[in-house]
């Protein structure tokens, strides 16, 4: 008898991991020609034309254009990801909105839309009713576009249980052990949850200018603070999932108290809220946009208010002095700032750099260099809706 770990690969498995490898190579090659694809994969031409059939059939590719791809004989045909196809839909419960997203399998958005609500003040299944229902509005507006979605992925705030779809402890929304199953209409893939900082750092990666910048920390300020960082390409989440949790790092220890139990956390002083009240800008909810307090802000720092350069200004100060300690950690490659810090660059990043290049001391010869995503509030989203789209491509058999 032969031994389990000895057994041979059966068939079906060796199949599905031939197609993930040649869809893999028609999404970063595409238009591809079959000669081409055989040449990048090691395989038979007789091998990619029936995995080439078999991806076609199941509505991921398709076949375009004729390619030249050299200098003698005649073009082939090019084969390239079926635009029309499979999608990937991405949900975000945030606490002041929520959103959805839906793209194609060329990573096209094909459908965007964000709901404005205090989600603080709303009890969580009335919360995920209203995504369930975004869902629902999302997956109808894809196949009115003739998609059919493949899986869905949820973009969280908080520590999150992802094995168990739970939110462990969301101090901004005040949820304690809640779970957050969503339906998604009838996809063939299952469900995925996501805290969304680490999402908004997938979404910069695949999206924004993310590739190009090696390891980075994708710093996502909203009404919290979080962080993404990204590793070889790969989002670092720490032993139990919770890493990057930046908003709760102590700017101040005798700040006011936060939401999560401690006090002086660096939320408190840079996230979204805490710049609004010392700017002395009242909250404003608007119905179907986004929070008209931030373009308030914006309005008063073009026009040189000194209550809000102030206040835009100690939340640059604090916020460097806690990327400094991040830096010193983990050894990034660049920071990158999203969110409501996006819009804000131009007034926040001066004294961020000022704090950060202090805080780092003599350890490093250079301190990262501080980039603006052009992603701001939609990177968790995009992210969200990216990662089923990755494991799609990764494993195209899923759907066969």
């Amino acid at each position: 008898m032969t031994k389990s770990g000895n057994a041979p690969v059966r068939h079906a498995t060796m199949r599905g991991r031939n197609l993930a490898v040649v869809l893999e190579h028609v999404a970063r090659h595409q238009p591809v020609t079959r000669a081409r694809l055989a040449e990048l994969t090691g395989f038979t031409k007789t091998t990619v034309s029936n995995l080439v059939g078999l991806l076609e059939g199941a509505g991921l590719v398709r076949d375009g254009a004729l390619v030249h791809e050299g200098e003698r004989g005649r073009p082939g045909v090019g084969v390239s990801v079926a635009g029309d196809g499979a999608a990937g839909l991405g949900l975000e419960v945030n606490v002041d909105y929520l959103a959805a997203c839906v793209l194609d399998l060329g990573k096209q958005v094909r459908y965007r839309h964000v709901v404005s609500a205090d989600n603080r003040g709303r009890a969580p299944a009335d919360v995920l009713a209203a995504l369930s229902a975004l869902a629902g509005e999302a997956v109808a507006a894809a196949a009115g576009q003739g998609l059919a979605v493949a899986g869905a992925a949820v973009a969280l705030p908080g520590l999150l249980d992802r094995e168990h779809a739970v939110v462990r402890h969301a101090p901004n929304l005040g949820w304690t052990d809640v779970p957050v199953a969503v339906p998604a209409g009838a996809a063939p893939l299952p469900a995925e949850y996501d805290n969304e900082a680490n999402l908004a750092a997938l979404g910069e990666l695949w999206f924004g200018g993310g590739a190009r910048l090696g390891d980075f920390v994708h710093v996502s300020g909203e009404i919290g603070i979080g962080a993404g960082i990204v590793v070889d390409g790969r989002v670092f989440r720490g032993a139990h999932g919770f890493a990057g949790e930046l908003g709760h790092l102590v700017a101040d220890p005798s700040g006011p108290p936060c939401s999560c139990g401690g006090r002086g956390c660096l939320e408190q002083v840079a996230g979204q809220e805490a710049m609004l009240r010392a700017a002395g800008i009242p909250q404003v909810r608007t119905v179907t946009g986004p929070d008209g307090s931030v373009n308030a802000l914006l309005e008063r720092l073009n026009a040189g208010d000194a209550a809000a350069l102030a206040a835009v200004d100690r939340a640059g100060r604090a916020l460097g002095g806690a990327l400094a300690s991040v830096v010193n950690l983990i050894d990034p490659d660049a920071i990158v700032l999203g969110g409501v810090f996006s819009p804000l660059a131009a007034w926040i990043r001066p004294p961020l750099e000022d704090v950060l290049a202090a805080g780092t001391g003599s350890l490093r010869r250079a301190v990262p260099p501080v980039e603006v995503s052009g992603l701001a509030e939609g990177a968790a989203v995009l992210g969200a809706a990216g990662l089923v789209i990755e494991r799609v491509i990764a494993d195209p058999a899923l759907l066969l």
